[in-house]
């Protein structure tokens, strides 16, 4: 895995792709594909952590790819190092001039930027690409400005996998990121209700800061985070309407024709397809008559 550190941290001088780069499609990696083969510095993808709007407008904002996950998608780019930016006030105050100068030089010593057309950076946004390229010439470092990639749909962009993902729309997403869209959780108890009606679940504990499918009852993949081989299951994502209509949002997988305890575990979940939104069951025994119809349905896009 790729090293991910901070700006005092990283190996000089870089060669540097500097933007949000979440979800990492066709797009960021059109830009990041401009500082790969030059000799000029480290190749590097620089990002800020936490997002900007979270600091700025007190936004959450869930992402794509967590940093850790990030890191092993760059590493086949070709990408040697992911640097990350700490965003806060003192940093959003910087002129453009000053970020430039602080950071992307005299911390990073940037021999070589790439950035999307739309890339704005400094106080308020006020830094465009025309402005790197005046700041590149003075200090005498190079600037690829890339343009914006669009399909017959518009313009790649996060925003537009965001929305696939949250509609529980995986074959969009997959399909706009190049990819299957995945999560890690820990296995942790939970209040073994499950169990107790036939469908044994495990209850993930998902890292906040990932944004999750929209809720729903999905057909998915799983497999603990050191197995090669996935294994069909069922997920139910959101409220328990049924169970108990007061309890936070979960996320539980069954998995499909195997029983073996993963308390403990790190599951990777692959979700395939959304079967149904959730509903509110009159009886315990209707919602074990509907989720044993979910795991046939599930099977039957999975195998």
């Amino acid at each position: 895995m790729i090293s991910v550190c901070s700006p005092l941290q990283a190996r000089l001088p870089t060669a540097l792709a500097l933007g949000s780069f979440d979800g990492l499609h066709a797009g960021h990696r059109s830009v990041i594909s401009k500082i790969i083969n030059k000799k000029v510095g480290v190749p590097t993808v620089v990002s800020f952590w936490p997002h900007p709007r979270e600091i700025l407008y007190g936004e959450s904002r869930l992402r794509l790819d967590l940093p850790s996950e990030k890191s092993l998608l760059l590493e086949p780019l070709g990408i040697e190092q992911l640097v990350l930016v700490p965003f806060n006030i003192a940093l959003a105050s910087l002129s453009a001039e000053e970020f430039f100068n602080q950071i992307l030089i005299k911390n990073l010593q940037a021999k070589q930027i790439a950035v999307g057309a739309n890339f704005r950076f400094g106080k308020n946004r006020e830094g465009d690409p025309f402005t790197l390229i005046k700041l590149g010439e003075k200090s005498k470092v190079e600037i690829i400005i890339v343009d914006i990639l669009e399909d017959n749909q518009g313009r790649m962009s996060s925003s537009r996998i965001r929305s696939a993902l949250k509609s529980g729309d995986l074959k969009i997403t997959n399909n706009l990121l190049g990819r299957s869209y995945t999560f890690t959780g820990k296995v942790v108890p939970g209040k073994g209700l499950g169990k107790q009606i036939g469908w044994p679940t495990a209850n993930l504990q998902v890292d906040g800061r990932k944004l999750l499918p929209g809720a729903g009852v999905y057909a998915v993949l799983a497999k603990e985070s050191d197995a090669q081989i996935f294994v069909p299951a069922v997920m139910n994502l959101g409220l328990q309407p049924t169970i108990d209509p007061s309890a936070p949002s979960a996320t539980e997988v069954h998995l499909l024709n195997k029983e073996v305890n993963l308390e403990g575990k790190e599951l990777i979940i692959e979700p395939v397809e959304k079967i149904r939104n959730q509903k509110k069951f009159e009886s315990i025994q209707d919602l074990s008559d509907q989720i044993k119809l979910d795991s046939e349905k599930a099977l039957s896009i999975l195998t």
